[in-house]
């Protein structure tokens, strides 16, 4: 067998990124790779041996971290029944792990709530925004696949959100935060808002907002729901009183 180059693996995953997000696991065909990467059918077989083992490859490549996941042996075998779902649970488990957010749970009391909001939604904004395409294509696949949306949704998903109510109703019963009708809307509220400016206004067509931008736009907004900033009003009333 010939050897295939690597960066032609790079170009394989690329292509079948797009294609998911745009048409899911279950109606994405070959053909429809192959035609996204400019090449014939028959050469994706090269590097895998079908669709199953490059959505595998695709997950691997999109949660590693880093998108630079060991290369494999060529081709990529099929992978055994379950084994895919079993590697996306392992691998977005331990992407979904926030140590901003788990020590301000573990915390009674901020010494600057501004700061920890700031943290917290920072290193959340940038989870989401380092592996946005591979969580596309999952939101995609996973309107026709229930089982790898119990994965992603009630699994990882699901987990997140309570952990974000905990730490906002606690925050709020101390005073801390300012009060809202509800502890679990605040915490959708967070990870749309984020989730939309890291992930989908990418495929916003109006577009408009670098990376830059986006990232600062969400850190102020979201953080000044919690936290509000003291107007010029506030720290006037507090000069006179001193």
């Amino acid at each position: 067998m010939r050897r295939r180059p690597p960066q032609g693996l790079d170009q394989l995953v690329t292509a079948a990124m797009r294609v998911f997000a745009e048409k899911g696991y279950r109606r994405a065909q070959m053909s429809d790779v192959a035609r996204a990467m400019g090449v014939a059918p028959g050469t994706l077989y090269g590097y895998v041996a079908g669709k199953e083992a490059l959505f595998h490859l695709v997950v691997d490549r999109a949660f590693s971290g880093n998108g630079r996941a060991p290369v494999p042996g060529l081709p990529v075998p099929t992978p055994p029944p379950g084994a895919t779902l079993a590697r996306l649970r392992e691998r977005m488990t331990a992407d979904s792990v926030l140590p901003a957010l788990d020590a301000a749970l573990r915390r009674a009391r901020p010494a600057d709530p501004r700061a920890e909001v700031e943290a917290v939604v920072t290193a959340l904004y940038d989870r989401i925004a380092g592996a946005w395409q591979g969580i596309v294509v999952l939101e995609t696949s996973a309107l026709e696949w229930p089982e790898l949306a119990q994965v992603f949704y009630a699994d990882v998903r699901g987990r997140l959100l309570q952990k974000l109510e905990r730490y906002i109703k606690r925050r709020m019963d101390a005073g801390v935060f300012q009060g809202v009708p509800s502890a679990a809307g605040a915490a959708r509220f967070v990870l749309e808002t984020v989730a939309w400016f890291a992930m989908h206004r990418h495929r916003d067509r109006h577009g408009g907002l670098d990376d830059r931008a986006a990232r600062q736009t969400t850190l102020t907004l979201v953080t000044r729901a919690f936290v509000p900033a003291r107007g010029r009003h506030a720290r006037r009333k507090e000069s006179r009183r001193r």
